[in-house]
């Protein structure tokens, strides 16, 4: 007969496989992340820039499948459950110029794929983030 412990190993490995084990961490945060948002002063209003960069990576997310990750993104960001801009209207405002084999995938790539195309060849790589100084 197993031990006690040994269930616990077999349910969290079964959950963990079918994917339900992260759902349940991700909605205890996106659970957390809502009321301390009621308990606390409201979030500033997001600015036009900001809004824009959190579709962008809301439209990424989506198509990868982070589903979870953005239930908490969305809630902590103070974006809006709803998207505001659709993959047309932000590229048109970040000017991307698109074809039909761009339009079946996030703005994020075809940015990256802009950005890399016009540096000259051998410095296509891209760096990692130099550690910013304080002032």
């Amino acid at each position: 007969m197993a031990t006690l412990e040994e269930l616990k190993n077999v349910l969290k490995e079964t959950l963990d496989k079918r994917g339900v084990l992260s759902q349940i961490k991700a909605k205890i945060r996106a659970e957390i992340f809502a009321s301390l948002e009621h308990e606390g002063p409201g979030k500033p209003k997001l600015s036009q820039e900001n809004l824009l960069i959190n579709e962008l990576i809301r439209e990424y997310m989506q198509y990868n499948g982070y589903l979870h990750a953005l239930s908490v993104f969305t809630h902590e960001s103070g974006q809006p459950s709803d998207p505001i801009l659709d993959h047309d209207q932000m590229a048109r405002d970040l000017r991307v110029v698109e074809d039909s084999s761009t339009r079946s995938v996030p703005l994020l790539y075809s940015l990256i794929y802009g950005y890399q195309k016009s540096r000259p060849m051998g410095e296509n790589e891209i760096e990692p983030e130099r550690e910013r100084t304080k002032l």
